[in-house]
């Protein structure tokens, strides 16, 4: 019995973030609402009248950016928006992953569907066809300055609808474009008066990208809190500093949640308590273990405001020009990326710190000096075994990677369009950074996930909280105990993925609900 592919209406209420991440990632279908094909309609009388007057309007009977001023006739107007199309689908570089092209076409069909965008509903349609079909037109790494829209990445989408260029199939074959069409029975677009502009001119693929970002760092900032906890618990250190009264005397919300969230793992932990008595002369622990809240939670405070943003800009119709409700069309600037550029470096500076903490305590437990007692590297015989030596070094290269990527590109801006677009935005470059950033962050906590793992087990006859243990025993089903050395690559690999499809924490929250 086949399972119902999951939808989502587009058109009336907002996207959130997660909507988005399941038709991108997850391949959810979408949906169009018979009121939304009326906007849509409505939108659309209002620019073909536009079209038959004799008032010069923007990108409907004139050229666009510094050609503004070329009034166009009207049996040149259908040329005009092919034209724009194939002019502007000028990427280069590699292909963007698929889930982020998944994203960029739903938010573009999320602003058509508005009606404030005068598209026909054909072309609404065509484009919703698109993403159920699993038709993934290839767009590339470079051409979007985030201004004006990500104009590169969006027409080559429209160049698709078009029935040109190329895509990738349901199966991930790459295709022409006009033969993938005709195999699932889509009839390519005609495209009308204004529908070039209105296919091309948003943020579509930068608030995908934050989108996107903002989901996944949802699921890393509890890891980000899993892994401090088995770290302080490796390193014999405290959880008297995460007490609730002492957070409480700085009430940042991130940081109350991160502190719960320590309380939580490290709640009944037998290593713990052998060394909670007054026979303990440890006064206090080093700041990547005592400190773990602070940053892990000015992280999560980020994060709630790149949501916020995210959240307003799900909520936004991006064109130039658009269709008010009372029938005007009107040139405006909203398509400028700034809002969410600034949003992106900013999760970026924060992604960078949490990695850079978590990389602090797997070095703690691998020196002989500052581990109490672990073994040098965590070696099983040092010296002839290196243990987890370079694993560290592998941290510590994505670390350094990171302070390179949380270096802002919104502070960027280069003129174009014979000066026209004479500041930008650079929120798609923001947005690439950020992926590979949480690429890198899922890394680095893989690593100290493996590492906290081998000292806990190292710590044994000792056992760890049952909230620590639960996240123990998940690792050990990928990867093997302490032993003599062996190939480690695959096994910071297995762990990585844990940490991406969220084995991680629901093994935690088999034990303790986290915030």
């Amino acid at each position: 019995m086949s399972t119902a592919v999951p939808s989502v209406a587009v058109g009336g209420a907002p996207l959130t973030p997660a909507q988005v991440l399941s038709v991108a990632r997850e391949g959810a279908h979408v949906v169009l609402s018979e009121d939304t094909r009326k906007a849509v309609r409505h939108g659309r009388e209002q620019v073909e009248a536009l079209a038959r007057g004799e008032v010069p309007a923007y990108g409907v009977s004139t050229g666009f950016g510094a050609l503004a001023t070329r009034h166009i006739a009207p049996d040149l107007r259908a040329r005009l928006q092919r034209s724009l199309i194939r002019s502007h689908a000028a990427g280069a570089g590699p292909e963007v992953e698929r889930e982020v092209v998944r994203a960029l076409m739903l938010l573009r069909l999320r602003t058509l569907a508005s009606g404030n965008t005068g598209v026909q509903v054909v072309t609404v349609e065509t484009l919703a066809a698109l993403l159920n079909a699993g038709i993934t037109p290839v767009v590339h790494e470079y051409g979007s300055l985030g201004c004006s829209g990500d104009l590169a990445p969006l027409s080559h989408v429209a160049l698709a609808l078009m029935g040109e260029g190329r895509v990738r199939d349901a199966a991930g074959e790459l295709r022409d474009a006009g033969e993938a069409l005709a195999s699932a029975g889509i009839t390519p677009v005609e495209l009308g008066a204004k529908e070039g502009l209105a296919l091309i001119n948003g943020t579509d693929g930068m608030l995908g990208m934050l989108a996107i970002a903002c989901m996944d760092l949802e699921r890393l900032l509890k890891v980000a809190d899993i892994t401090a906890a088995m770290s302080v618990e490796a390193l014999l250190g405290t959880d008297r500093v995460f007490a609730e009264e002492l957070q409480r005397l700085r009430p940042h919300p991130g940081q109350a949640a991160s502190a719960s969230n320590l309380r939580a793992m490290l709640a009944d932990s037998p290593i713990v308590a052998s060394h909670r008595g007054p026979d303990c002369n440890r006064v206090q622990d080093a700041y990547s273990l005592r400190c773990a809240p602070q940053v892990a939670g000015a992280a999560r405070d980020t994060l709630t405001h790149a949501l916020l943003v995210a959240g307003r800009e799900l909520d936004s119709v991006i064109d130039n020009p658009v269709v008010l409700d009372d029938g005007r069309v009107e040139s405006n600037g909203n398509f400028h990326g700034a809002p969410v550029a600034y949003v992106l470096d900013f999760l970026a500076v924060a992604v960078a710190d949490t990695a850079s903490i978590a990389e602090r305590r797997t070095d703690r437990m691998l020196d002989v000096a500052r581990s109490h007692g672990l073994p040098a590297f965590l070696a099983d015989d040092p010296g002839v075994d290196s243990g987890h030596m370079i694993a560290q070094y592998t941290q510590a290269a994505i670390v350094s990677e990171l302070k390179r990527l949380a270096v802002p590109a919104s502070v960027d801006s280069i003129p174009s369009s014979a000066m026209q677009e004479d500041h930008v935005s650079m929120g798609w470059a923001a947005a690439r950074k950020l992926r590979r950033a949480v690429d890198g962050l899922t890394t680095v906590l893989a690593v100290e996930l493996l590492t906290a793992a081998r000292a806990l087990d190292l710590r044994s006859p000792l056992e760890p909280g049952p909230a620590t243990g639960a996240v123990l025993r998940t690792v050990r089903e990928r990867v093997a105990g302490p032993g003599p050395d062996r190939y480690l690559a695959p096994e910071i690999a297995a762990v990585a993925a844990l940490v991406a499809d969220g084995s991680v924490v629901e093994a935690a929250e088999t034990v303790t609900p986290l915030a």
